[in-house]
């Protein structure tokens, strides 16, 4: 139990059990070892779309978080830091588990309050600026967002139908589908420099649509 820290939201996972099974709800969406361009989801989730990796930690994007939980019934949307790590980083810094749990009632003041909390006033210590993989879903386990910082990326899956998927990323994008995700988001096409073709051929066979 952490009773000493305080933080501004009650989104925030505050002892080690429910912790736990924040983890194992998140790890019904997600392989939760794997990495980008690997396929870090567990199922088939529809065709992808990816976004900025700091796009996911703006209040902004909440609507389009709470839109894919509402879809599959899910009451709140979850969202883990897989890296830095609880033991190497949050929980000896901070005292606090980096792992939030938000109802879809919510609105972006609520989620900013949640991942932009500095512990002990310390901004480096804030999800928002610390974290370096991410996932994000919800209890029904038939969506979600995975982020990697390193590569400036998140890719979604889970949406009901095409129709479904157009409409959301009209309403809430930009959004990429694969190949232009590669040339304009994934680091480091962002520098102008050239991603790998072992990456981008990786990356493209886990989330090509599949009307390709």
């Amino acid at each position: 139990m952490i009773g000493e820290m305080v933080a501004e939201s009650d989104a925030f996972v505050l002892d080690s059990g429910e912790y736990q099974n924040l983890c194992s709800r998140v790890a019904v969406t997600f392989d939760l070892s794997a990495r980008l361009p690997g396929q870090v989801f567990k199922k088939d989730g529809g065709d992808s779309l990816f976004c900025e990796f700091d796009s996911v930690l703006a209040p902004e994007l909440w609507p389009a978080l709470c839109e894919l939980a509402r879809w599959h019934g899910d009451s709140c949307v979850d969202l883990l830091v897989l890296e830095p790590s609880c033991e190497a980083f949050y929980f000896p810094e901070y005292r606090m588990y980096p792992a939030l749990s938000l109802s879809v009632d919510a609105d972006e003041d609520d989620y900013w309050t949640a991942v932009g909390y500095e512990p002990n006033g310390e901004i480096l210590g804030s999800i928002a600026k610390s974290a370096e993989i991410i996932a994000v879903s919800g209890r029904s386990g038939k969506w979600g967002c995975w982020g990697e910082r390193s590569d400036e990326v998140a890719v979604f899956q889970g949406f009901p139908d095409s129709r479904a998927r157009n409409e959301w990323w009209t309403r809430y994008g930009p959004f990429m589908e694969v190949a232009d995700a590669l040339q304009t988001y994934v680091y480091p096409a962002p520098a102008r420099r050239t991603v790998s073709k072992e990456y981008a051929t990786k990356l493209t066979a886990n989330y090509c649509p599949s009307w390709v």
